[in-house]
């Protein structure tokens, strides 16, 4: 095609047609640009399906993360709703001065000394390369501001941490009852809510304290009367910021589930 090319535009300067040549040379620079053009649609095509199976697999990746994420939030949550139904019944046990059974009892005081933390899966996208490959930008939004509200939630966890370990063990261990609770929690079999195996039911022999415990006495303990109540504060916080924040993983895997969906449609 080229040698086509030089014997024609040969051709032309012998015989002296410098008009002629002129119009052949434009439209031969002309084909250059087009074939330029072209070969360069075709390169950033490629480069465009290379980003969208790119994106793909980080959709996939985040849908995965996300949908582990939610599963996690949801069993702490549980977790402080089942604390919070325990000191409704510790306080019931307080105001109401209804007969004691020892075995709710300790099992209720168990649920306040659990501790519920949302520990997410951390992804490498934010402040990464692949962010740029997610077109959605509601969903690239979200991600941005998916650590800093986490950490709202993760605060709130750390204070009641500081709180269970500096007030209300120390308050289980000097009214005498830290051996029964754990004796109760033990001895019909116990599957934590949070077990990655929940299948399972744990059984221990602990026994229950020999030393003297009166039951009464320890509900009317003002110490933990004020505990169960900033138990309930404490819980209600972190559950609120919480369903906040199981609000925008729902949200985060319906844009992804509806961006996977989408790619596929193309690629047909």
């Amino acid at each position: 095609m080229i040698k086509f090319f030089r014997r024609i535009r040969k051709k032309l300067l012998s015989e002296n047609k410098f008009s002629k040549y002129l119009i052949y040379a434009i439209g031969e620079i002309i084909l250059v640009v087009i074939g330029i053009l072209i070969a360069l649609s075709i390169n950033n095509w490629n480069e465009k399906q290379k980003d969208l199976a790119q994106e793909q697999l980080i959709l996939k990746q985040l849908q995965r993360e996300y949908t582990s994420n939610l599963n996690q939030l949801d069993e702490k949550i549980l977790m402080r709703n089942e604390g919070l139904e325990a000191c409704q019944v510790l306080l019931n046990y307080i105001d109401r001065s209804v007969p004691i059974n020892a075995n709710e009892f300790y099992k209720t005081i168990w649920q306040i000394i659990r501790d519920p933390t949302f520990d997410p899966i951390v992804n490498d996208i934010i402040g990464s390369e692949k962010l740029r490959l997610i077109q959605n930008q509601e969903l690239v939004e979200l991600l941005s501001n998916w650590s800093s509200e986490v950490y709202q939630v993760q605060e709130l966890e750390l204070q009641y941490q500081k709180f269970r370990s500096e007030i209300i063990v120390p308050c289980s261990n000097r009214l005498g009852i830290t051996r029964n609770v754990n004796d109760a929690l033990w001895k019909d079999g116990y599957t934590p809510t949070e077990a990655l195996d929940k299948k399972d039911n744990y059984k221990f022999t602990i026994g229950s304290t020999k030393k003297k415990l009166d039951l009464t006495e320890v509900i009317s303990d003002v110490e933990l009367e004020g505990i169960v109540t900033m138990v309930i504060t404490f819980y209600q916080m972190t559950n609120m910021q919480s369903q906040t924040l199981r609000e925008r993983i729902k949200r985060m895997l319906s844009i992804i589930e509806n961006e996977i969906e989408k790619n596929n449609e193309d690629n047909i």
